[in-house]
């Protein structure tokens, strides 16, 4: 989530509602300027008994962070706390249980993205070695409750955990429990945007299948792949979900407006600090009626901060966000903007990609959205057959626009090899949540502790 850390007085005020799409419009970038940005998220624990280490503990959160600006990350205060580093790799973040995240710098290849991860993940091991703190790459906890984990310092934190539950049963899981990888990616005009929006979305199912690794909940098999995904069908209705508008007949910046107006509101973000404004509505606040601040109008960057704070399977600010996978490990960090990359930065992948999704229903979308979390890879698809035998031609088309760019290292390789990751699970035949139910009832003996031993970087 966004980190903000001083007001932005000089911003201009909104004062009418055709400024609201101007964010989006100049996300709007030539393809030689596209850029990928990388995000990845890991659980962070104590080695010696594997708990969830507070912010202010010694050797917690905060010293981790601290001992981290020894390569270069310069350190993010909120409220006299440092609840972020920032750097020529990008930004260094919290999510509220203490998860610790990388938010990528805009790169050019998916060889310098894999790089920047590489760099990221020894940094991290390096101090975690040092401080008796580990890193694992899942996409929930496996074994912890809510009560176990700490909530960090950052007041839109406390403005979300308050609120969260009024609206759905299982937000705090998905605040205090999860770990995903994204990827941002750009467009060059509104077309544009409208066909990546709806390629991604309509194949968000499939990136949740490949990386589905979350089976577990407090110690035991939870019945679900990525139970993970399965949080956010009854996270905040009016915030998350498939977004069926984005398949309409004219759909575009204006409409996507409308759909963010629509979304309650979490914060303002006022001389340091986070106003609770939660339900409230940001069309209230265009009229100058928003309770939280009485006679005032919005200023741009209010606008942009209130766009973070929908969590749609894929989310459009000045960028298209995917947002349906797992965390997991080096590789598939590697993989999954790989695998989104070759599907919208060349043409003609993007319209193959486009000929197989365009016939689907939205009844069709949404079943296969509500399959997946439970079912994996063995998931009905849309038209026969299952979620894995689509995989497969899912990842001939991202292997053909990969292929496309002809984006070579000092080796002479391609992109192409940052898929093998998930070829391998589709051959395979099973998410890799199913290989993590395979060694606890194997090898491991039903003892989920050997998780921290066999998957952490």
């Amino acid at each position: 989530m966004s980190t903000r850390t001083a007001s932005d007085s000089n911003d201009p005020i909104v004062e009418s509602r055709d400024q609201l799409a101007v964010p989006m419009i100049k996300g709007e970038k030539p393809k030689d300027r596209w850029r990928i940005g990388t995000e990845h998220e890991k659980f962070v624990y104590r080695t010696a008994d594997h708990r969830a280490p507070s912010y202010d503990e010694p050797g917690g959160i905060h010293d981790l962070l601290m001992a981290l600006t020894r390569f270069g990350w310069e350190p993010v205060i909120e409220g006299g706390k440092v609840i972020a580093l920032a750097g020529s790799d990008g930004t260094v973040s919290l999510e509220p249980a203490g998860q610790l995240e990388l938010s990528g710098a805009p790169l050019e290849n998916l060889h310098q993205t894999c790089a920047e991860t590489g760099r990221h993940l020894k940094q991290v091991k390096e101090v975690g070695a040092e401080l008796g703190l580990g890193f694992l790459g899942l996409g929930m906890w496996p074994d912890k409750t809510r009560a176990e984990l700490p909530i960090m310092p950052k007041g839109r934190y406390k403005i979300m955990l308050d609120h969260m539950p009024r609206v759905g049963s299982m937000g705090l899981d998905m605040m205090l429990r999860t770990c995903t990888i994204q990827t941002n990616l750009d467009y060059s005009s509104e077309a544009d945007m409208v066909q990546k929006f709806r390629v991604s979305l309509a194949l968000q199912p499939i990136a949740t299948a490949l990386f589905a690794s979350s089976p577990f909940t407090e110690g035991r098999p939870n019945g679900y792949m990525s139970y993970r995904s399965h949080i956010w069908t009854d996270t905040d209705p009016a915030r998350t979900g498939m977004l069926p508008f984005v398949f309409e007949q004219g759909f575009g910046y204006e409409r996507y407006v409308d759909y963010m107006l629509d979304v309650p509101m979490y914060f303002v973000f006022r001389d340091g600090k986070y106003i609770d404004a939660a339900g409230q509505s940001f069309r209230d606040f265009l009229k100058g009626e928003l309770p939280a601040l009485p006679g005032e109008k919005p200023r741009l960057s209010d606008w942009n901060d209130h766009l973070s704070t929908a969590f749609p399977e894929v989310r459009l600010k000045s960028f298209l966000e995917m947002r349906g996978a797992d965390g997991g490990p080096w590789n598939r960090i590697c993989a999954l903007p790989a695998l989104w990359v070759g599907l919208l930065y060349d043409q003609a992948a993007l319209d193959a990609a486009w000929d197989l999704v365009k016939g689907w229903s939205i009844e069709e979308q949404q079943t296969l959205r509500d399959a997946v979390p439970s079912e994996g890879l063995d998931a009905p698809a849309p038209g026969g057959g299952t979620v894995g035998e689509l995989a497969h031609r899912v990842l001939d088309i991202a292997a053909a626009g990969l292929a496309a760019r002809g984006e070579v290292n000092s080796m002479g390789d391609n992109e192409v090899g940052f898929l093998e990751a998930l070829r391998r699970i589709a051959k395979n035949g099973k998410s890799p949540a199913h290989d993590l139910l395979d060694q606890y009832e194997g090898a491991w003996g039903g003892d989920l502790s050997k998780i921290y031993d066999e998957l952490s970087f």
